[in-house]
């Protein structure tokens, strides 16, 4: 890797103050429309830290530290106030989604030298909101399974204990963001891709509603089981993110608008939600006991702000069987050509979700799209007495990071290796937002998240939900963290 560009300019000179690591990406873009600090600047600030603690992580493989300085110099020819939400703030995209001339693998061998010519609708989006590209961060093979690992890059290591896993499959954007070398990050989600990180990690992340996030089309235009979201250290940062990311373009038609009030506005308002419903398992899942009892906890907490926590859940009954079917039916139609051609380089969780789709008959589709719609309907009737549905985010500690997945969970054997994901792709199917927060950590110090879920398209009570109840729990600023080896006593 090469040496941190010498920046000249400003207050923060060779490298930067690495203080500025543990600030806030709100606090970071209120200096850079100051003009306290420049996008040159916090590169130099990224890149130093990067060679510090990313050989240990593994969460940002791929750097473009020259593409984004380009950018920056761009951006810096306009006054601050006109470089848009971002203001020049550096930013990860994951390895699943093209940037113009940078290396985008989809943690694949069949697209390990893979330069695509155009960015995705979403990265030219971040980037006309100022964002700055500097990195791509890892991703297991095509986003599926839960733990980020692949062929071309190796696995990414939890910073709380790097002998654990960081989830997936956006673990290298959760990494990135609990060990400082990012303040934001793109993510994306299907079955709990980026909210799964967002737990074993200790961040945030929020999975927003479909049409939200506009992105390019690919294999299907009304493909909605995943979507891009942001994630971030704390409730603030992500709504930042969110309103960068939103808004309604012609060449994604399930594109919405953005709302009148911005996400950090929303955020900011603290508008305590009246009643919640906390369930521990979503009657759907085995739950590890101290997950349970960790997010449990922080549920009740909401009732120190005067709100009522009552247990209950909508009827999900049908999840399994629906999302199982219609993600095969998802990895066929997007993946079936490169089974045909590329199968000895693709591994086996993927060959054997593409044969599943390609099983599938028109009546199994119909049964689940039914499934689905019933389950939505049942879901939105629910928030019609709650304000928010709270649940745990993933369903056990982080797991050591050569396993491939969780296997059993408090006696119970999975049927295959995307069943524990249960209790976030539930509310994938429900088509509502929801993200995880951190809500506390088990006895051997690692975090836990609490899934928090609003009723379709209300990221704003969402998040001003979730921002009161960080204030509760007290846990803001607990990342970045120096990246940790596994405790002597393992």
């Amino acid at each position: 890797m090469t040496s941190p560009a010498q920046s000249t300019q400003g207050s923060y000179r060779v490298a930067a103050d690495q203080a500025l690591v543990k600030e806030t990406a709100c606090a970071v873009v209120g200096k850079l429309k100051s003009g306290e600090v420049t996008p040159l600047e916090l590169l130099d600030v990224l890149e130093a830290r990067i060679a510090e603690v990313d050989g240990a992580v593994n969460a940002l493989p791929t750097l473009c530290f020259d593409r984004a300085r380009g950018h920056a110099a761009e951006l810096m020819k306009k006054p601050p106030a006109e470089r848009g939400l971002l203001a020049g703030l550096p930013l990860p995209i994951k390895d699943l989604t093209a940037v113009a001339g940078v290396l985008t693998t989809q943690g694949s061998p069949i697209y390990k030298d893979h330069v695509p010519a155009r960015s995705d609708l979403m990265v030219e989006n971040l980037e006309a909101n100022g964002a700055v590209v500097y990195a791509k961060s890892n991703t297991p093979e095509f986003g599926a399974g839960a733990n980020t690992f692949n062929e071309v890059f190796g696995a990414t290591r939890n910073p709380w204990d790097l002998s654990r896993s960081a989830a997936g499959s956006s673990g290298g954007a959760a990494a990135a963001l609990a060990s400082g070398t990012a303040w934001l990050a793109q993510g994306s989600d299907m079955g709990g891709s980026l909210r799964n990180p967002a737990s074993f990690c200790g961040i945030v992340g929020l999975r927003p509603s479909f049409g939200r996030v506009a992105h390019t089309p690919a294999a299907k235009i009304d493909r909605n089981l995943g979507v891009n979201g942001p994630m971030a250290r704390n409730v603030e940062d992500v709504a930042l993110l969110l309103d960068a990311m939103s808004g309604e373009f012609a060449a994604d038609p399930l594109s919405i608008p953005s709302p009148a009030t911005s996400f950090l506005t929303a955020a900011r308002s603290r508008q305590k939600p009246l009643r919640v419903a906390y369930s521990p398992d979503l009657g759907i899942t085995p739950v590890d006991p101290e997950v349970a009892a960790v997010t449990r906890k922080a549920a009740e907490r909401f009732a120190e702000a005067g709100v009522t926590v009552e247990q209950a859940k909508p009827d999900l009954s049908e999840a399994h069987e629906c999302f199982h079917v219609l993600r095969a039916f998802d990895f066929a139609i997007s993946k079936a050509e490169l089974l045909r051609t590329k199968r000895d380089l693709l591994k086996p969780e993927v060959i054997w979700n593409i044969e599943q789709g390609l099983k599938l008959s028109v009546d199994d589709l119909a049964k689940a799209e039914a499934q689905r719609v019933a389950m939505a309907a049942r879901t939105i009737e629910f928030f019609q007495s709650y304000d928010l549905l709270l649940c745990p985010a993933t369903i056990t500690a982080p797991f050591p990071v050569e396993q491939r997945y969780l296997a059993e969970c408090n006696g119970h054997t999975f049927d295959n290796y995307v069943e524990w994901l249960g209790i976030v792709y539930a509310i994938t199917l429900v088509c509502c937002p929801a993200l995880s927060l951190p809500c506390g950590f088990t006895k051997t110090g690692l975090p836990v998240g609490l899934q928090m879920v609003a009723k379709p398209r209300n990221e704003a009570g969402l998040l001003a939900g979730a921002a009161l109840l960080e204030d509760i729990l007290g846990l803001k600023g607990t990342t970045p963290i120096d990246p940790r080896p596994a405790p002597a006593s393992l």
